[in-house]
Order: C-alpha cells, then sequence, then structure tokens
C-alpha cells in the first residue's frame, strides 16, 4: 500500500488542520441528471451487480494466495509462487495475453531480529524491523533511549542524541470519516527518522507503530536513507512498547535498550508484473487498465494489502467473460510487483509500454483493501479533463445507485503505481473503501485471511467490473467532451 494512502490522507489532515475545506467531490448521487450516453449501460450494471454478488470465486482465489503462498515480499520465493499462479490462474479463467513482464526487484531480507530492554528491567519488547534497514552485529546495538515526538524536538536534544537510541512516539490519531486517519503524518518518522537520528549521532532509531489502534501489533514498512553515508538499523515499535518507554523517560527513569536485526539487502532478484485482458471488439488497441500490486509486506497474509484487491482485478474480468460481456475497448489486468519497497515493477511497465499509453484511456488502482466500496478518486495531469472525468464519473456511479447509493467521485491521488502514468496523460483513478479499520491490521502478521468479509470482497468485484465495463465501452473516452 501504501504511498497512495500516504499523500492523500496526509493532505486530507493538512487541510483540516488549516481549517480548508473538504476536497473537491462530485455531486450526490440524487442530484445527477444522467447524460443520455449513460443511461444504455443501466441495465447492464445491474445484470454485473446481481449476478457478481449471487457467485463469484474470488474469495476462492484469495484463499488459495493467502493460505497456500502466504506473504509475498520483493525477491521472496513466495512473490514468485503468487505470480506463477496469478498466470496460470488467468489462463485457466480463459482471460486473453495472459502473461509475466520481467522486473528487476529490490531484494530484502529480514533475518532474526529482536528488540528488549535491558533497564529499568529486562522485558521482550514488540518490534518489527523496517523494510531496507541495515543489520546490527550479532550481538545487536545497545544504547539509552531518548523520546522525541517531532523533528523539532529532535533537533533541541543537539549532542543529547549522541550514541543513544531515538524513539519517535508521535501518535497517529483515530480515524475519523471527514478526514481520514492521519497514516501520511504518522508515516513520516518511519520513511526519514533513521536518517534524521543519525544525523545527530544516534546509533540506532526505534518508531512507534503508525496506527491508532493495537494490541501490541508492531506494524512494519518501508524507510529510507536517502543518500546518507552512515546508516543505522531502524524498527518499529507496538503502540504499548512505545508508551511504555515514553512513560518512563517522563517520569526520569533512563531506558536501556538492545536491538538486533539479521537484516540485510541482497543483490536485485528477478520478478515480474502479471498481466492478462478481455480483449475489446471495435477498438482494442484502446485499454481501460484495472490493477493491484501482488507483492505484500513479509508478515500475515497480505490480504487486506494487497491481496484482497489483486483478486478483486482478477474476478472483475472473470465475471464479465461469463456473462459474455466484452466491450468495445480492452479492459487489462495489472498485478504489479513490488509496491512496497520500490515500485520497480509499475516504472518498468511505463518503460515497456511507452508506446501504448496514448491509448490507455484509464488506469485504476486498487490499494486500501477490500472493505465496503466507497467510489473513486480521480486524478490527471490536465486538470480540465481530471474535472471532466470526475463529472462522468458521477454519472457512471448512478447507475449502480440501486445497490450502491453512496458512491461518490473526488479528485485527488489515485494510486502509487498508476502514478507512474500521470505524465503521460492518463486518467488516473484510485479504488475507494471504507477505511476505518484499515490501518488495524496495515504491514502486520494480522493482516490475515480471516480479516477479509467476502460479501464485501464481492461488492468490490461487483464494483470493479460494471465500472470497468462502462469505461471500457461508453462511446467517448472518459474525460472527454462527448460527441452530440
Amino acid at each position: 500500500m501504501n504511498v497512495r494512502i500516504v499523500l492523500s490522507l496526509l493532505l486530507c489532515s493538512l487541510a483540516s488542520a488549516a481549517g480548508a475545506s473538504e476536497p473537491s467531490t462530485g455531486a450526490a448521487k440524487s442530484d445527477v441528471t444522467s447524460p443520455a450516453w449513460v443511461e444504455p449501460y443501466r441495465a447492464v450494471a445491474e445484470r454485473i451487480v446481481s449476478t457478481t454478488l449471487n457467485h463469484n470465486e474470488a474469495y476462492a482465489k484469495l484463499e488459495y494466495l493467502c493460505l497456500r503462498i502466504g506473504h509475498r515480499l520483493s525477491g521472496s520465493k513466495q512473490l514468485n509462487e503468487a505470480i506463477d499462479w496469478a498466470i496460470a490462474t488467468m489462463k485457466k479463467d480463459g482471460q486473453e495475453n495472459v502473461h509475466g513482464e520481467k522486473v528487476m526487484v529490490p531484494h530484502w531480507v529480514r533475518g532474526e531480529e529482536s528488540a528488549t530492554m535491558l533497564k529499568p528491567r529486562v522485558e521482550v519488547l514488540s518490534m518489527i524491523g523496517l523494510g531496507g534497514s541495515v543489520g546490527t552485529s550479532p550481538e545487536g546495538v545497545t544504547g539509552e533511549v531518548v523520546v522525541v515526538t517531532s523533528e523539532e524536538a529532535l533537533k533541541s536534544l543537539g549532542e543529547g542524541v549522541k550514541g543513544k537510541i531515538v524513539l519517535f512516539n508521535h501518535p497517529m490519531p483515530p480515524y475519523c470519516p471527514e478526514r481520514g486517519s492521519g497514516y501520511g503524518t504518522a508515516s513520516r518518522f518511519r520513511y526519514h527518522g533513521a536518517r534524521w537520528a543519525a544525523e545527530h549521532g544516534a546509533v540506532a532509531a526505534l518508531v512507534r507503530s503508525a496506527t491508532a489502534r493495537s494490541l501490541r501489533s508492531p506494524h512494519t514498512g518501508g524507510m529510507s536513507y536517502g543518500d546518507a553515508t552512515v546508516r543505522i538499523p531502524t524498527a518499529a515499535l507496538s503502540l504499548e512498547d512505545a508508551e511504555s518507554i515514553a512513560g518512563l523517560t517522563r517520569l526520569g527513569v533512563p531506558v536501556t535498550v538492545n536491538l538486533k536485526m539479521g537484516a540485510q539487502t541482497l543483490p536485485d532478484a528477478e520478478s515480474a508484473n502479471v498481466i492478462g485482458e478481455l480483449r475489446g471488439t471495435t477498438n482494442p488497441e484502446e485499454v481501460v487498465l484495472i490493477s493491484g500490486h501482488l507483492d505484500s509486506w513479509d508478515a500475515g497474509h497480505g490480504a487486506q494489502d494487497d491481496g484482497g484487491p489483486c483478486v478483486a482485478v482478477m474476478e472483475a474480468i472473470n465475471v464479465l467473460r461469463r456473462l459474455d460481456l466484452r466491450p468495445r475497448r480492452t479492459i487489462r489486468v495489472v498485478l504489479w510487483t513490488n509496491e512496497e519497497n520500490g515500485l520497480a515493477g509499475a516504472k518498468a511497465y511505463v518503460k515497456d509500454h511507452a508506446d501504448e499509453l496514448a491509448k490507455h484511456v484509464v488506469a485504476i488502482e486498487a490499494d486500501s483493501g477490500v472493505f465496503k466500496p466507497q467510489g473513486y478518486s480521480i486524478e490527471c495531469a490536465d486538470e480540465a479533463r481530471a474535472k471532466r472525468a470526475a463529472e462522468q464519473m458521477d454519472a457512471i456511479l448512478s447507475v449502480l445507485s440501486g445497490t450502491f447509493p453512496d458512491l461518490k467521485t473526488s479528485t485527488g491521488w489515485s494510486g502509487a503505481d498508476i502514478g507512474q502514468m500521470k505524465s503521460a496523460g492518463v486518467v488516473l483513478m484510485g479504488h475507494d473503501v471504507e477505511g476505518s479499520t484499515y490501518f488495524d491490521y496495515h504491514h502486520t502478521h494480522a493482516d490475515t485471511l480471516d480479516k477479509v468479509d467476502p460479501r464485501e470482497l464481492s461488492e468490490n468485484v461487483a464494483v470493479l467490473a460494471a465500472v470497468a465495463y462502462i469505461l471500457a465501452d461508453m462511446p467517448h473516452r472518459i474525460g472527454e467532451t462527448p460527441v452530440p
């Protein structure tokens, strides 16, 4: 997951803090007067939705991906197995042009790891190393902990950080429907914290997990050293352990921690984006792309991030194929590799498909789990086209209002993988879902199959299938002015 949610929620939080207005959204469905071009799709959309909700194979696919294969970190054996499985599955489903496109990806491995509080008492801490971190020597790194809540607080300590372990204890606020989760603000300490701490002479960095609720579950995620020459190990602590250490230091009690990490970065490994299509009838060269990322962090099953969205886009074209609904344009499924720690798959796709990006009508990314669908966030380098696309998406979503009356459009960040196509002028859309519990499981050992509601997964398949079909069959390209 993740860059899309990071940026969108950061912008949402900043706007709220400044007293700004809500992000621009399309009109409520009851206010939409459907244009003539969309009305013919009402009956077919209802047919797609009712058929999908009655039966589909998404949950069965997700069971295999989660239980038989498991988590899928870039460069891992499990990711390679998932790629092979996805290719075989789409071929079995009868999809066209199914293949993998080679990508070289980063290969970071976790190794054995632990964090132990040595003073004022001995206690094993709930931790997880951050992706990309360097490791420690076998005996680990030991140091007194200094606790900060912001970059400014770190700077104010000056020489007081030298030789210490820095704990960034910045809380993430509870989820708010109007403002989102605040993940973007909290996760910056995970991404930059080690570099910031090293600049002040720290020997290691710890971060409070980027979540608002915890049952002592630490959350991993990507970090970056940038161009720093001094690289120190870094890991996340559960909220409970971060608060415990912070509480002791507030009482004036020194805390000493030992951090051991067997992490290492190996040479880049071969991986692949997975492609499958439902070919168009009259304009097959034009592409409506729907996607999710097949890789995950090496914790849990990667069920919500991003296994569920992957099987949802796979099953969306499967539903259309079973209904013998073949649109004018091609619907292309892309399962990205290496979203979590590099975006190598997305970058390779833009390079490999440079000659046909002008024929990409729209690119959709699902990377927020498979909770109840809420609509689409839209962006395009051409702002006028983005606005027209949002208005036209209001019309498209209106034909789904019988089953999904609350679907809305907004303009804003769409997705990390598809974002690589923005400069080519492609209309980009993020598949949005209800997000109040997503960050309870995000990047943890708790992101498992049981967290996925089969009904909500089916609802995501239904919306994706109907929206993709209309986008691929409508008389004009989304964002263009309809011809009278």
